[in-house]
């Protein structure tokens, strides 16, 4: 129940490098590891102004948890009590185990074979 509690409460963030559109990096807490692809610096000169689309992109999913827990509290009275510890402890001393194993037999000598029985009877076991 404990690990329950804490995973519904738990919050982390995910976090994805994409590079070209292909998955590179994926990163659980901390951010992803980029691809290191540098892009070309444009040239000083001015006539030409125009720069390139970066082809990385990073994302990020953030999965929150709860921010509160409702505790509710569950007021029994006297005669709820008494049941539910007169359940626990007979319940518990079901599982009792016996201090030494008693063969109540065990000062008694089995009886004498006179006679064969199946062979006075004659009834055999095919």
């Amino acid at each position: 129940m404990a690990f329950v509690v804490l995973f519904s409460t738990m919050s982390f963030t995910i976090s994805e490098h994409y590079c070209g559109g292909d998955l590179v990096d994926v990163a659980m807490f901390f951010e992803a590891d980029s691809c290191e692809m540098e892009m070309d610096m444009p040239s000083s000169t001015e006539d030409c102004n125009f720069e390139k689309e970066d082809c990385c992109k990073d994302i990020n999913k953030i999965v929150e948890g709860q921010n509160g827990l409702n505790i509710q509290v569950v007021n029994l009275d006297f005669e709820q009590q008494l049941f539910i510890a007169s359940f626990i402890y007979s319940y518990i001393n079901l599982f009792e185990g016996l201090d030494k194993n008693i063969v109540p037999f065990k000062n008694y000598s089995p009886p004498l074979i006179v006679t064969d029985i199946q062979v006075l009877d004659q009834v055999f076991l095919i």
